[in-house]
This record gives structure tokens, C-alpha cells and sequence, in this order.
């Protein structure tokens, strides 16, 4: 061997020795930092066991090495199950070019020192629990091509380092939480194919410079906040294979430069504000496969034709303003249509026959259109059908027996039409059907015994139509029936026995109907059912004791039947959330089982046969938010331990046998809405505390015999419509406080021992509509004129107390009004014209009103002057009979006086001038004295009449028929 070939294999050994050397130097190196990452990781199936000093890296879990196994190149631990961080020694691991911890529960932030990682090409963190912001050292990774870090909790905006990446083909930012607007650096991103920013928080507009990406096959951007319109540059990606903005807030109208967009399958704009007609441009898109534009703002036709989209096979044009008929060209030729929803738009006419030549359809919506006629017997040549939805729409007729040859059918959904007739037989074909909705229509005829046939039923919806007859003995064939819903129809008979193969039975409505008998025993095996809703029925007899092996129940509505017996069977689920028993004929007491049920929050037991006392057990259900115990036998008080109701909403304990006071801690029952006591044996007074009850809408004591005054507290009930204290023993005046109860619908005080005027504050209840009633009680003064300020008011009883004055002419501005009692009060005056439209009877008791409809006040008017006339003519007489008398004795005193004097002259004749001469001089004197008592008389009867009787005295002069309305004012 030459000294020159000595040379090189020395040369050559000596650099083998050196690289091995290196390597094994890299390795031990890669293995520490490693080892320290693994530190960080909680590694809990063990998948990370063999990593250990002791062996070498390439042979460790998740370690991808180069095919010589000197370098480092991946690490791929998706899936792995890990929890805890990420390491920021991983920066250390320079030569990785795949780092994938995808699909793990890994929590805290990406660290800023992946950044150095300069020969990274794939980072993959998708799916864990990541959060902060995506760190703007990403953006030195120059030979990156993947970034998927989507799935976490990633927040802050998209870093415009990301334009830095260069080489990046593929962006996924998928579902978190990223805000903020995409930067217009993305346009720099040359090689990038495909571009996921769905479901994020993304505002602003779409940046045009996105179209500067000339290789994006894939935009998906939904579920974001993007506005306006679409950029224009958009046409320019004609690589394009998916275009997804659904769920945005973009608007203007869809531009027709998509249709050079040649390689475009699947284009998704749902649920933004786009406007205008569909463009018919995009019948140029011939690889197009989905076209979605539901929920947008589109109007006029459907410009759409599947002779030029041939490989088209969804077609979703829901929830727009498209009106017009099918376009008969739409399934013509070659069609691949499998898919197509029309629904909610304002399509008209008859079932559209162009459908029936889309031979490959298999899902069909023609729901919430204006479609009528009646459904064609042709719809069996849709042979590949699997969901068909014609509901909301005007279809009439029967439907076509031809139904039962669409034997792949799983969903049939007609409800909310004008179909009649019968449920045809032939439906028992469909072995697939899976829900069958028929709801809302006017269906008639017995439901036929052919559908038990249908062995993969799940959901049975016939409510609100006509059936009648039996509910089908063979109902137990299906066996996975779910739901069942016959409500609202005529069904009779017993409920089947068979009912109860049915096991996997979740919610059965029956209720609205004639069902009668009892309940069958066999109910304990729908171990599954958790509602079951049977009233208005005619249902019998006590409850099975089995009922109380049903566990699940959540609610239950039995009312309006004839079930008697006990009430515990229903009470063995402590997942139940609802009872109504209300009007059945149960007995007994409400049993201290009711605990078992401790989520109960609605109790509903009004109108039954109830007896005993309100159990305390009650007070232990602290979710309760209904408890109705009306109408029942209920005795004694309410125990202390209800106050634990806290969440109460309403309380109904009206028409028992219930005494004692009304407790004061009703008041700390602040979520209180409506509290009915009335007609029960109460006493004592009405607690201020309810004042407390601040959410109070109804209250309602009347018919107990409660006393004392109203609370002024009874203001603070600024919520309440309803108030109605009436038939009690109340006393006192009616709190002016009542004016801050605004809400005020409904107003009954009446039947009490009320005394006072009425507040002149009610007249500010502006919403007092349904009556105000203040009757039978004591109350007294003038009727406020502020009441003509409560414009809504329908009624008004103020009969039967001790008010005065007259009825207020402000009371004519109430014309909602329409009955009125003022009767037996101390009312005068006029009636006002408007009340007119009244009977008597709303003024009778009042004797100094006058007017229609009561006598007319001249005619009263004229009566009164009669009477006074009378009195006046009495008091006249009196008078005079007196003048007359006095008159009399003062004539007869001068004529004695006369004739004494007479006799002394006669006895004197001896005197000169003869007995002639005497006789004449007598005659005059005798006339003197005559005018001198005449003027006497005239003097002194004038003095002895008193004033009172001259004032009198004038009429009776003057009493003449012209002048009687005149002396009677």
C-alpha cells in the first residue's frame, strides 16, 4: 500500500471517527433536551415510558429521525394523551422540522422560543387547551409551510408577522377565540393553498389583497363578524376549489365574476345579508358540487339549472325572499341533484312536477312556502328519498297511498297543512321511517293499524287533528318509539296495555282527548318515559302503585280527569320537576313522601278532595316555584318551615279550610308573584310585611275575616295588577299610599267596614282597567274628580256607602267605561247626559238625583214647588186665622165702647137740641170712631203679623197657574 493510500484511510478514519464522535455528541444532546421537555409533559398512558438515557432517541416514542439517523428531524406525539405545557426548551431541539402535539390536553401558552426553531416546516397544535395570544415570533419561522394551532383558546388578533412566513401553504386558525381584523400581510403569503378562520371573532372586511394569493384552493372563513361586501379580487383565485363565508355579516349582492371561477366544488354563503337575484353566471361553475346561499336577503327566481351543473348535488336556496315557481328545467337531463332546500321563501302554485324528474334526490324541503294543491300521486318516482319536508304550506287532499313505495324513506314531515282524510294503509311499507310528522292538519279516521308496521318509528306527531277510534292495541310493535304525541284528537277507549313494550319510550302526550278507564298497570315498564301529559281525558280510577317505579319522570300533568285515590304513587321520582294533578277526585292527605321528589318546582293539586293540614315536609322542596292547593279541604295553618320557599312564585291556596293569622314571614318571600288566600277562615290583620313582596303581580284575601286598617305599606307593592281585599272585616280609610301601586289592572275593596272619603289619588292609576270597586263599605264625601282621569277603566262600583255631592262631570271623559253602580249613596243633582246609556238601577237609592235615566229634573223640580207652595198657603192661613181673630176682639172692644157711649148720651137728652139733634150728632160720632178704629186696625195688624209670615203672605195673592214654576224656584 503507497504511502498516499495509507494517508487517505487515516485521513478517512480519523474524519469517522470525528462525525461519530459529533453525532453521538448531537444525539446525547438532543436526548438532555428531550429528557427536559418530557419534564413538562404528564404523560398518563405511559406512551413516553421508553424514553430514557439508556437507549437511543431514534428508537424513542413519537421521535422521527433522518433515514441515516444522525439528525433530529420530527416530533410527533399526536394523540399521546398528554396534559401539562408546552416547553420552551424546545427551542433547544434546533434541527426539528416537524413538531406535532396535536390532540392532546395540553394547557398554558405557545412559547415564544418556538420562534428559533428556524428549520421548522410543520407546527401542528391543534386541538388542546391553549391559551394567550399567538406569540409574533411564529413570524421568523421562514421555511414554515403548516401552521395548524387552531381548537384552543387562542386569543388577540391575527399577528401581521404571519405575512413573514413566506413559504406557508397551509394557515388553520380554526375555533378560538382570535378578535381584531385579518391582516392585510396575508396577501404575501404566495404559495398559500388553503386558508381556515372559521369560527373566531374576526371583524372588518375581507382585505383585497387576498386575491394576491393565486394558489388558495381553500378560503373558509365562517362563523366570524366579517361586513360589507366581498372583495373583488376574489375572481382572481381561479385555483379555488371551496369558498366558505357562511355566518358572517357581509352584504351587497353576490358577485357574477364567481362564474370564472372554473375549479370551484363547494361554495357556502349562508346566514349573511347578501341581496339581489342569484347571479346566472354561476351556471358556468360546471365542477360545482354544493351551492348554499340560505339565509341571506336574495330575491326574484331561481336562476339555477342542473343541464349546465351537471355534477351539482346540493342545492340550499332556504330562508330567503325567492317567490316565483320551480324552474322546469332544474332536473332536467343528467341531474345529480340529491339534495335540495327550498324552504321559507314565498314560492307558490301547485307541488312543483319538475322535482319529480330529479330521479337521484334523496332530501327534499319544501317547508314554509305558499305551496298548495294537493300532493301527487307521482311522488313515489323519487325513489331514492329519504327525507321529504312539505310542512307549512297549504297542500290539501289526501295523502297518496303512493307515499308507501318511498321505502328508503326515514323522515316524512307534513304538518301545518290542509291535508283530510285518512292515513293511508300503505304506509305500513315504510320499514325505514323513522319520524312521521302529521300535526296541524284535518285528518280524520282511525289511525290504521298498518303504521305498527313501521318497526324503526321514533317520533309519532298527530297533534291537533281529527283521529278518532282506539289508539292502536298493537302500538307495543314499535319498539322504538321515543316519542309519542296524540294530542288535540277524538281518540277513545282504554290507553293499550301494549303500550308498555315500548320501552324505550321517552315522552307520551295523550292529553285532549276522550280516553276513558283506568290506567294500566303494565306503565311500570317505561323505565325510560320522563313526560307523560294525560288531561282533559276521562280517565278513572287510582293511580297504580307500580307508577312509582318510574324513575326518570320529570314531568307529569294529569288534570281534568276522574282519578281518585292517593296521590303517592306519582310521587317516586326524585327527578320530577312538574306535577298536575289539577280537577280529579284524589282524597286523602298530602302524603310526607312528597319529599322524595325534592327537585319538584311546580306542584299543581287545585281542585281535588284533599284533607288535613299543609304538610311541613313542603317547606323542605326549596326549588318549588307553583304550589297550587286551591279548592280542597284543607285545615288548619300555615306552618313556619313554607317560609323556606324562597323561590316561590306563586302560592294558590284559595277555597280551603285554612284559620289563623296571615304570616308574617310571607313577606320574605320576595320572588312572590301571585299569593291567593282568598275564601279561606283567616283572621287577624293584613301584615305590612307583604309590603316586602315587592314582586308581588296579584293578591288576592278577600273572603276571610280579616280586620284592622289596609297597611299604608300596601304601596310598595309597585308591581301588583291585582288587588282584591273584598269580603273582609277591614276598617279604616283607604291608604292614599295605594297611588304608587301604578300597575294597578284590577282594584276590589268592597264588602268591608271602609270608612273616610275616597282617596282623590286613585285618579293617578292610570292603568286601572278591569273594575274599581269600593261597594258596600262606609265611605263618605263627594266622589273625587280625579277619577275622570282613569281613561281605561271598563267598571266602577261605588254603591252602597255614604258619598255625597254630585256625580263629577269629569266622569264623562271615562269612555271605556261600560258599567257603573253609584246606587244607594246620598247623590243629588243631575246625572250627567253621558251616563244616560246606564240603567236606572246604577243610580237608583240616590233620592236627589235627577235625569236620565231617571225621572227629568223639571218634573222634580215642579214637585218641590208644589210642596214649598203648600207649606206656604198653610203657613197664610195660619195668619190670618190669627189677624182675623185679633180684628175681631178689637171690633167688638169699640163697639162696646160705641155703645157705652151711646147709652150716656141717651141718658143725658135733657140737654138742648131735641132728640133729633142728638140722634145725628151720634151718627157721626159713631162714624168717627168707626175710621178712627178702622185706621187702628190697619196699624196694629201690621204690627202683630211677624216678617216671616208677610214674606209668605205675598204668594198667596199672586198664586196663579202662569206663576207656578216661578214660586217654586
Amino acid at each position: 500500500m503507497g504511502r498516499v493510500q495509507k494517508f487517505s484511510l487515516i485521513l478517512l478514519s480519523s474524519l469517522l471517527c470525528i462525525l461519530l464522535t459529533a453525532t453521538s455528541a448531537e444525539h446525547s444532546r438532543n436526548s438532555y433536551w428531550l429528557l427536559r421537555v418530557k419534564s413538562k409533559f404528564i404523560d398518563s398512558n405511559g406512551l413516553l415510558d421508553d424514553w430514557s438515557s439508556g437507549a437511543h432517541i431514534c428508537s424513542w416514542n413519537g421521535i422521527v429521525c433522518s433515514t441515516d439517523e444522525t439528525r433530529l428531524e420530527g416530533l410527533v406525539l399526536a394523540g399521546f394523551g398528554l396534559s401539562g405545557i408546552i416547553s420552551p426548551e424546545l427551542s433547544n431541539l434546533d434541527s426539528l422540522q416537524t413538531l406535532d402535539l396535536s390532540s392532546n390536553s395540553l394547557t398554558g401558552t405557545i412559547p415564544s422560543e418556538l420562534g428559533e426553531l428556524k428549520y421548522l416546516r410543520e407546527l401542528l397544535l391543534f386541538s388542546n387547551y391553549l391559551s394567550g395570544t399567538i406569540p409574533p415570533e411564529l413570524g421568523r419561522l421562514k421555511k414554515l409551510k403548516v401552521l395548524r394551532i387552531g381548537d384552543n383558546s387562542l386569543s388577540g388578533e391575527i399577528i401581521p408577522y404571519i405575512g413573514n412566513c413566506t413559504e406557508l401553504e397551509i394557515l388553520a386558525l380554526a375555533f378560538c377565540r382570535l378578535n381584531g381584523s385579518i391582516p392585510t400581510e396575508i396577501g404575501n403569503l404566495k404559495h398559500l393553498k388553503a386558508l381556515n378562520l372559521n369560527m373566531n371573532s374576526l371583524t372588518g372586511v375581507i382585505p383585497e389583497e387576498i386575491g394576491r394569493c393565486k394558489k388558495l384552493q381553500n378560503i373558509s372563513l365562517a362563523h366570524n363578524m366579517l361586513e360589507e361586501a366581498m372583495p373583488s379580487s376574489l375572481s382572481n383565485l381561479d385555483a379555488l376549489q371551496v369558498l366558505n363565508f357562511a355566518n358572517n355579516s357581509l352584504s351587497g349582492s353576490i358577485p357574477r365574476e364567481f362564474g370564472g371561477l372554473s375549479n370551484l366544488k363547494y361554495l357556502n354563503l349562508l346566514g349573511n345579508k347578501f341581496a339581489g337575484v342569484i347571479p346566472l353566471e354561476l351556471n358556468q361553475l360546471n365542477q360545482l358540487e354544493t351551492l348554499d346561499l340560505s339565509s341571506n336577503h336574495l330575491s326574484g327566481t331561481i336562476n339555477i339549472s342542473t343541464t349546465r351543473l351537471q355534477t351539482l348535488k346540493s342545492l340550499i336556496l332556504s330562508n330567503n325572499f325567492l317567490s316565483g315557481t320551480i324552474p322546469r328545467d332544474l332536473c332536467l337531463g343528467n341531474s345529480s341533484l340529491e339534495v335540495l332546500f327550498l324552504s321559507q321563501n314565498f314560492f307558490s302554485g301547485p307541488f312543483p312536477s319538475e322535482i319529480l324528474g330529479c330521479s337521484l334526490l334523496q332530501e327534499l324541503d319544501l317547508s314554509n312556502n305558499s305551496f298548495s294543491g294537493e300532493i301527487p300521486s307521482g311522488i313515489d318516482r323519487l325513489a331514492r328519498l329519504r327525507n321529504i319536508a312539505l310542512s307549512n304550506n297549504s297542500f290539501s287532499g289526501n295523502i297518496p297511498p303512493q307515499v308507501g313505495n318511498l321505502i328508503n324513506l326515514e323522515l316524512l314531515l307534513l304538518f301545518q297543512n290542509r291535508l283530510t282524510g285518512r292515513i293511508p294503509k300503505e304506509i305500513g311499507k315504510l320499514q325505514r321511517l323513522q319520524t312521521l310528522y302529521l300535526f296541524e292538519n284535518q285528518l280524520s279516521g282511525t289511525i290504521p293499524r298498518e303504521l305498527t308496521n313501521c318497526s324503526s318509528l321514533a317520533e309519532i306527531d298527530f297533534f291537533g287533528n281529527h283521529f278518532s277510534g282506539r289508539v292502536p292495541e298493537t302500538i307495543g310493535k314499535l319498539q322504538n318509539l321515543v316519542f309519542l304525541l296524540l294530542r288535540q284528537n277524538e281518540l277513545s277507549g282504554d290507553i293499550p296495555a301494549s303500550l308498555s313494550y315500548c320501552k324505550k319510550l321517552q315522552i307520551l302526550v295523550l292529553a285532549d282527548n276522550k280516553l276513558t278507564g283506568k290506567l294500566p298497570p303494565t306503565f311500570r315498564f317505561l323505565t325510560e318515559l320522563t313526560l307523560i301529559t294525560l288531561y282533559n281525558n276521562s280517565l278513572e280510577g287510582p293511580i297504580p302503585e307500580s307508577f312509582s317505579l318510574l324513575k326518570k319522570l320529570t314531568s307529569i300533568n294529569f288534570s281534568h280527569n276522574r282519578f281518585t285515590g292517593s296521590i303517592s304513587p306519582l310521587l317516586g321520582s326524585n327527578s320530577l320537576i312538574k306535577l298536575d294533578l289539577t280537577n280529579n277526585s284524589f282524597t286523602g292527605p298530602i302524603p310526607s313522601s312528597i319529599l322524595e321528589s325534592r327537585n319538584l318546582m311546580r306542584l299543581r293539586l287545585g281542585r281535588n278532595r284533599l284533607t288535613g293540614n299543609i304538610p311541613s315536609e313542603l317547606g323542605q322542596l326549596t326549588g318549588l316555584e307553583i304550589l297550587d292547593l286551591s279548592s280542597n279541604d284543607l285545615a288548619g295553618g300555615l306552618d313556619s318551615k313554607l317560609s323556606n320557599l324562597n323561590q316561590l312564585d306563586h302560592l294558590l291556596l284559595r277555597e280551603n279550610r285554612l284559620t289563623g293569622n296571615v304570616p308574617l314571614w310571607l313577606g320574605s318571600l320576595r320572588a312572590l308573584g301571585e299569593l291567593d288566600l282568598s275564601s279561606n277562615n283567616f283572621n287577624g290583620t293584613v301584615p305590612a310585611e307583604l309590603g316586602m313582596c315587592s314582586k308581588l303581580i296579584k293578591l288576592s284575601l278577600r273572603d276571610n275575616n280579616l280586620s284592622g286598617h289596609i297597611p299604608q305599606e300596601i304601596g310598595k307593592l309597585t308591581s301588583v295588577n291585582v288587588l282584591n281585599l273584598q269580603k273582609n272585616n277591614l276598617s279604616g280609610p283607604i291608604p292614599s299610599t295605594i297611588q304608587q301601586c301604578k300597575k294597578l289592572y284590577e282594584l276590589r275593596l268592597s264588602e268591608n267596614f271602609l270608612t273616610g272619603s275616597i282617596p282623590p289619588e286613585l285618579g293617578r292609576l292610570s292603568e286601572l282597567q278591569e273594575i274599581l270597586d269600593l261597594s258596600n263599605n262606609l265611605l263618605s264625601g263627594e266622589i273625587p274628580l280625579s277619577l275622570g282621569n282613569l281613561l281605561k277603566l271598563e267598571r266602577i262600583n261605588l254603591s252602597f256607602n255614604h258619598l255625597q255631592g254630585q256625580i263629577p262631570s269629569s266622569l264623562a271623559e271615562l269612555t271605556s267605561l261600560h258599567r257603573l253602580n253609584l246606587s244607594n249613596n246620598f247623590l243629588q243633582g243631575e246625572v250627567p247626559s253621558s251616563f244616560s246609556r246606564f240603567p236606572a238601577s246604577s243610580f237608583t237609592g240616590n233620592k236627589d238625583l235627577c235625569g236620565p235615566p231617571l225621572a227629568s229634573c223639571n218634573r222634580l223640580t215642579s214637585s218641590k214647588g208644589k210642596q214649598l207652595s203648600n207649606a206656604a198657603a198653610a203657613g197664610i192661613i195660619v195668619a190670618v186665622v190669627f189677624t182675623s181673630t185679633v180684628v175681631c176682639l178689637a171690633m167688638l172692644y169699640f163697639m162696646l165702647r160705641i155703645w157705652c157711649n151711646w147709652r150716656k148720651v141717651s141718658v143725658s137728652s135733657s140737654d138742648a137740641g131735641g132728640v133729633g139733634q142728638r140722634m145725628e150728632e151720634g151718627r157721626w160720632d159713631y162714624a168717627d170712631a168707626e175710621k178712627r178704629n178702622s185706621e187702628y186696625w190697619k196699624m196694629n195688624s201690621m204690627a202683630l203679623v211677624s216678617s216671616t209670615e208677610k214674606n209668605i203672605s205675598s204668594p198667596v195673592r199672586f198664586f196663579s197657574p202662569e206663576d207656578k214654576g216661578k214660586h217654586g224656584s
